[in-house]
């Protein structure tokens, strides 16, 4: 079908109305989310290259101490974490509640009855409390860890201890960089009109990616 000269004049107003209302949003994604990128960034660099460059930065403070039980027998591992809660005033619902039944093991050649075992874990991005309690003791462990201020950020990328409000933020930015993905492609197709260098730098990019995934292995 071949377009005459006035079909192409009032095509052209349409397809620049789209442009500037694509280049308009993809502006306005960007703008929410660079905030949250510069956090995701900062904690992705840290917990990317904190092993192997060895950077310090991240840091969890850690105490430990026994509290004494009640006199009166705690009934279950659920009773345990409510009396946790109020005894260490903790606000929060405990993230997890375990229970390992009694079982037996094997120690020096020796089998032993090993009593059951609670677990109580509370988790949000500033510390992580961790208590166990092995059925017949009068006592409970606890350790609690304390983030420093790049552990915190490092937490909250890893999402942990962190409520629904924060993961469905988190979610927009993960649903904003795939818009600016494709609205990118489009807007280099559109404006630059090379999609021979487009589908050159994108595959250049992803054949990086699997090349560096692979040796990692």
């Amino acid at each position: 079908m071949t377009l005459h000269g006035s079909d192409v004049i009032r095509q052209q107003p349409k397809r620049i109305r789209w442009l500037k209302w694509l280049r308009r949003t993809h502006a306005w994604v960007g703008l929410w989310g660079a905030g949250l990128g510069l956090l995701f960034g900062i904690s992705g660099f840290l917990l990317n290259h904190h092993v192997i460059m060895k950077i310090p930065a991240a840091h969890m403070e850690q105490l430990q101490i026994e509290l004494t039980l009640p006199v009166q027998p705690i009934a279950d591992a659920k009773a345990l974490a409510s009396w946790l809660q109020i005894q260490l005033n903790i606000a929060h619902e405990p993230n997890r509640v375990m229970i390992e039944p009694e079982k037996t093991v094997t120690w020096a050649g020796q089998k032993h009855q090993q009593p059951a075992l609670w677990r109580v874990d509370f988790h949000n991005p500033q510390q992580s409390i961790s208590a166990e309690y092995w059925l017949g003791n009068t006592y409970v462990s606890v350790k609690r860890q304390d983030a420093n201020a790049f552990a915190f950020l490092t937490r909250l990328h890893k999402g942990i201890g962190v409520g629904v409000g924060w993961v469905l933020l988190a979610d927009t930015l993960a649903g904003g960089l795939v818009f600016l993905s494709l609205s990118g492609l489009l807007l280099w197709t559109k404006l630059h009109g090379s999609r021979l260098t487009m589908a050159g730098l994108g595959l250049t990019s992803l054949g990086l990616s699997v090349f560096f995934a692979l040796n990692s292995l």
